[in-house]
């Protein structure tokens, strides 16, 4: 190819260089030299090329003022100064401060802060102080956990590539020389050579090729490699097809597979594809299931503590004659509905579990929700290719042309193989030759009569050819002097064109093809024939005229451990959905050997398309997401719409991905999962970052949201019951006695004490009931729980009422309001105890039992409730010693009080709980996941 007439060599850059559309479907009508000053690339439209599907290479050349000899170095300088270098966008580092107020969000921080500040106002100091302490506690252990989760993120970034081999020269008279230079001193117009192993670093137009393939499924998803040669005019029948699909170009994120190229540089950093499917979709993502169910939970209380200092101002003004003297009691009711420790718990149980996901597993939870939103995912999300099947395909047949089996026909093939592995000097071995060889020499010695590959001798390779789609090996046997046998395998379109056959002989095999690759095979043509032997050199036109020997069919490998993982996922209520790039056949193929079908269906022949996906309504995909297993062809598009169609039919959901292809899908789920050796910007999408690309992994991590998320639920259900049942007690109270029913330093103390006992929950080990099933926190239930609870809880506390009036009935006074404070006082100490012991999560008294740090909690809270009152803080709160009779009244209450729960307990576990009796595996890995 002619250099062009403004390649490098002038010592700067052109003013204005010719431009043109890199490649079609890029974004055209913007002139941007090279000299701008940013990482770009030269686009213009694509009018007057001639061809109207992009500029020839000769064009490009142009565009980006270099030539097919390099840039010369001073100008490679140059334009490294004013692109910058070929490195992605890195997020940069929230600072602490940002961080702690970014905490602040949290819709029950923000309460607890506002309730604190006006505390402040009434010179409720005491209540102030603890609740802005609690907001700060959990401020900053909620920023420590993130921060340390950035820095565990920070250590897996890498490089796309560390060094390429680019073509420079030192001067306009020196030859161009070869030489690697790190990927990031890469600039637009560096000529580069691919070689097979090789990172693509940059978007490139290819120059010259020899049997270039490239691996692109970080980019499209497609697990095959695709043939890339360079094109000088680019192919009209392409030009809707997208970029991806144009040969002439390769793009960052790629890998060569095999084969040689030559390309020049169109774009680096920035303004490569790679970067941009990252960036166009960096900005927040939807709220996750966690957000969603505590902003519920939140909102419905929020309402409710609003509602209620109002409520009791007016109460007491109007039945009391009480004016603002009544404000401190009325906050502390508000705060006495309040969870103050939610913030501090939630965060403190997410960290602990993330912690020892990190530690136990080397699972890094980026962002602490997420570790929630694997305990409630339960629809997980996933491509086939290195989760449900390694990356090497095994021989499943070999039959003839008459679909018989035919064991010779797979050891030609193997003749094949073994000589194009020896002769060919490959790089690295192909996959499919060595599935051959391998199932070659499982059938053992052939008998009589029957194909010997190793009786042959090599005599010359033709290898695989993207465009050929073909590899001979030519061969001889010993003995038979003056004969050749070439011996073709490769695509079956390819393989039959080269055989002596009539056009309804052609029609018949291919249609045995095509219902064999329906059944999700990968299939392998074979063919053969004889020529006089010579001592020139064999090229592809000696392929013509073959003998259809019969087609070698190859499926790819279940993952040893997916079908296991699969069947622990299905148990714990988490379905699996494949959304793969690859032909339906092939997954539909895979999902049948792992025994995952849809639910209700026969099998997972029932495939849907990306053309079925294009052709539904958002609505109508909502049913079918739901209902099918295997998505087949999908684009990163067709990924996101079926997720974010999931989540639309109620599901909370998981995505396991690890190309730039899956970042939409990654952003659209509520948790985002990756292995560590994913490319860089799908590890900066995710939430997860697994240490290895497997299901057993997120089995792991799941059990250890669920831990966390059952933790949380049953103190928020705990909690909220308690508190509600306190503030209608109080209030009811407040209107029936002609003094406050408690005294706000008392509702402080009270607040203080069963907070200190909460922290247990963060420390508890949920039972095993807990891990079988997602753990999502639904408003609703919560409601429908904590109503009824809580008025059960208002039920004792009024019935605590008549204890006080039989047991001071003789008081008066100033001392009959101090025995009473203290008589409800220890009331609502030992309800919570109670409460904390008989509403944890579990369906059996065994699991219950469990409950260690719990039962401590609340033995040490109950002790606290009988004896505060009888030391000498006592009297400085406003308390008096109570008479024994008192006790012994109170004792009958709290034990129909515990019969009440239990029976209550009882009844909502049957009609809101499973029934299924909980699996041994299940029950093993909950304990140790406990520990």
């Amino acid at each position: 190819m002619p250099e062009s007439s403004s390649a490098a060599g002038s010592g700067h850059l052109a003013a204005a260089p010719a431009s043109v559309t890199p490649f079609p479907g890029a974004d055209s009508g913007t002139d941007s030299a090279i000299g701008s000053g940013g990482n770009t690339t030269a686009t213009a439209p694509a009018t007057g090329t001639g061809t109207g599907t992009g500029p020839t290479a000769l064009q490009t050349l142009r565009a980006l003022d270099s030539g097919p000899r390099g840039l010369l170095e001073a100008e490679a300088e140059i334009r490294l100064g004013r692109t910058g270098e070929n490195v992605l966008p890195a997020r940069r580092p929230v600072p602490w401060p940002r961080r702690f107020l970014r905490s602040l969000r949290d819709p029950f921080t923000s309460v607890l802060l506002g309730l604190g500040l006006v505390s402040a106002l009434v010179s409720a100091w005491g209540t102030a102080c603890v609740i802005l302490t609690l907001v700060a506690v959990s401020c900053l252990l909620r920023s420590a956990e993130e921060h340390r989760a950035d820095r565990s993120t920070a250590a897996l970034r890498e490089l796309v590539a560390t060094t390429a081999t680019v073509v420079r020269r030192a001067s306009d008279d020196t030859p161009p020389l070869e030489r690697e230079v790190p990927v990031a001193d890469l600039v637009p117009g560096d000529v580069i050579r691919l070689r097979p192993g090789d990172l693509v670093p940059a978007d490139v137009r290819l120059l010259r090729t020899d049997g270039l393939t490239v691996h692109q499924s970080a980019l499209t998803g497609e697990s095959a490699p695709v043939a890339k040669q360079a094109l000088d005019v680019p192919d009209p029948a392409l030009s809707g097809a997208g970029p991806f699909a144009q040969p002439q170009w390769c793009f960052q994120g790629s890998s060569v597979t095999s084969g040689s190229g030559t390309a020049v540089i169109v774009a680096t950093g920035g303004a490569t594809r790679f970067a941009a499917a990252h960036e166009g979709r960096a900005g927040q993502r939807g709220a996750s299931a966690f957000d969603r169910s505590v902003q519920g939970i939140s909102w419905t209380l929020i309402r409710f503590m609003l509602l209620t200092p109002p409520l009791v101002l007016m109460a007491n003004a109007a039945l009391r004659g009480r004016g603002l003297e009544t404000l401190p009691f009325a906050v502390a009711v508000a705060v006495g509905l309040t969870p103050e420790m939610l913030p501090v718990i939630v965060t403190t149980t997410l960290a602990r579990g993330a912690a020892r996901l990190a530690r136990t597993s080397g699972v890094i939870v980026k962002r602490l929700p997420a570790l929630h939103d694997l305990g409630a995912v339960d629809v997980l999300c996933l491509d086939k290719t290195g989760t449900l099947t390694e990356d090497r395909p095994v021989v499943a047949g070999a039959t003839d042309g008459a679909d018989r089996s035919d064991a010779d026909v797979l050891r030609w093939a193997a003749v094949s193989a073994l000589w194009t592995l020896q002769l060919a000097e490959l790089p690295a071995a192909d996959a499919l030759d060595e599935a051959v060889l391998d199932a070659a020499e499982a059938c053992g010695p052939p008998a009589a009569g029957e194909v010997d590959p190793e009786a042959y001798e090599g005599v010359a390779v033709l290898p695989f050819d993207p465009v050929r789609r073909v590899a001979t090996a030519v061969v001889r046997r010993p003995g038979r002097l003056g004969v050749h046998t070439l011996v073709t395998k490769g695509a079956v379109e390819a393989v039959l064109d080269r055989c002596a056959m009539d056009g309804a002989e052609r029609d018949r095999l291919l249609a045995l093809a095509d219902r064999k690759a329906g059944t999700g095979l990968r299939l392998l043509a074979v063919a053969r024939a004889d020529r006089v032997a010579r001592a020139g050199a064999y090229t592809p036109a000696d392929e013509r005229g073959l003998t259809f020997l019969g087609l070698v069919a190859l499926r790819d490998v279940p993952a040893p451990s997916a079908a296991d993982a699969l069947g622990v996922l299905a148990r714990r209520g988490v379905s699996v959905k494949v959304l793969t790039g690859d032909h339906p056949g092939t997954a539909a193929r895979v999902c049948a050997d792992l025994g995952l079908r849809p639910e209700g269906r026969p099998g997972p022949d029932d495939v849907v398309t990306a053309e079925v996906v294009d052709s539904l309504s958002d609505a109508e995909l909502v049913r079918v997401a739901d209902r099918a297993t295997v998505f087949a062809r999908c684009t990163p598009e067709h990924k996101a719409r079926i997720v974010s169609a999931l989540r639309a039919g109620g599901h909370t959901t998981g995505f396991l991905g690890d190309g730039v292809n899956d970042l939409p899908a990654l952003h659209a789920a509520d948790v985002g999962i990756c292995p560590r050796n994913a490319v860089d910007v799908a590890r900066e999408a995710a939430d997860v970052v697994l240490a290895e690309k497997d299901l057993t992994a997120i089995d792991r991590a799941v059990l250890a949201g669920r831990r966390s998320s059952g933790n949380i639920a049953t103190y928020l259900r705990i909690t909220l019951s308690s508190n509600l049942g306190n503030v209608i007690a109080m209030l009811t109270a407040g209107l029936m006695l002609p003094f406050l029913p408690m005294l706000p330093a008392q509702v402080l103390v009270q607040n203080l004490c069963f907070d200190a006992a909460q922290l247990a929950f963060a420390f508890d080990r949920p039972a095993a009931s807990v891990l079988r099933r997602p753990t999502a926190l639904r408003p609703r239930d919560f409601l429908r729980f904590i109503t009824g609870f809580g008025l059960l809880n208002a039920a004792a506390d009024l019935a605590t009422f008549g204890v006080l009036a039989l047991a001071l009935h003789n008081a008066s006074g100033d001392s009959g309001e101090a025995a009473f404070h203290a008589g409800w006082f220890t009331e609502n100490l030992l309800t919570q105890a109670l409460v904390m012991i008989l509403l944890r999560t579990g369906r059996s008294a065994a699991e219950r039992r469990a409950g260690g740090p719990l039962r401590a909690a609340a033995a040490a809270l109950a002790a606290v409730g009988v004896a505060l009152p009888l030391t000498p803080l006592g009297p400085l709160l406003g308390m008096s010693a109570l008479p024994p009779l008192y006790y012994l009244l109170l004792g009958s209450v709290l034990g129909l009080y515990a019969v009440g729960l239990t029976v209550a307990r009882r009844r909502y576990e049957r009609r809101h709980l499973p029934d299924a009796v909980p699996d041994q595996v299940t029950e093993r890995q909950g304990e140790r996941v406990g520990r």
